[in-house]
């Protein structure tokens, strides 16, 4: 018969891998993490909902999310609890969001913008984001980790924000703090705009000869 003290060391060292594990799991993620991964990690929802409870370890963020207390914040928790609810492994922040984690114009987007394959266009947004499907999908070189969040890269940010109505004063901007921070150059931003509208190409020439 396993002894009282041995069975109880044995489910805190348990205990304690879980939150290990769990804990790898949001590092990757912003801090949180979905019901699904907590349980694979070897937690019943019964147990998170205990966990949830104020003073827990962790602290719910939106249908099956979880935030860990512990996990420092940012001012763009939003976007990443968001990105999590879309699907980490397919979205993508983008537009008027992605602006926002560069730090590029002074844009206050109403919604969090994200960008999800083709595939899921008829999925609904929930309330306070906006899905975006391109018809061709972001090649790699277009994703940048900002944040520790996947976003468009600079150039097609700027670019989708312009063809999406973002105010024309907020893409100026990010147009010249884009290229006064060295993080784009005005040959990228016109090699990136040479596949889009005739509008967008002379927009964005006139903000770079300005």
């Amino acid at each position: 018969m396993t002894a009282p003290n041995a069975l109880m060391q044995r489910t805190q060292i348990n205990d304690q891998d879980r939150w290990e594990v769990l804990g790898r799991v949001a590092e990757s993620q912003a801090g949180y993490v979905t019901t699904k991964q907590a349980e694979q990690a070897g937690f019943h929802r019964n147990a998170l909902r205990h966990h949830a409870r104020e003073g827990g370890r962790l602290e719910q963020a939106g249908r099956g999310l979880y935030r860990l207390r512990f996990y420092p914040s940012s001012p763009f928790d939003h976007v990443a609890a968001a990105w999590m609810l879309a699907g980490s492994e397919i979205a993508i922040v983008s537009h008027e969001s992605a602006l926002e984690l560069y730090d590029l114009s002074n844009v206050i987007p109403s919604k969090v913008h994200l960008t999800l394959p083709r595939r899921y266009r008829h999925r609904k947004a929930p309330v306070g984001l906006r899905f975006h499907f391109p018809r061709e999908p972001l090649a790699k070189e277009e994703v940048r980790q900002v944040h520790g969040l996947p976003t468009t890269s600079v150039e097609r940010t700027i670019l989708n924000a312009l063809e999406t109505g973002t105010q024309p004063e907020q893409i100026e901007m990010a147009v010249r703090q884009g290229v006064d921070r060295a993080m784009s150059t005005a040959r990228r931003l016109r090699a990136a705009a040479t596949s889009r509208s005739a509008t967008v190409r002379s927009t964005i020439d006139r903000l770079l000869s300005a």
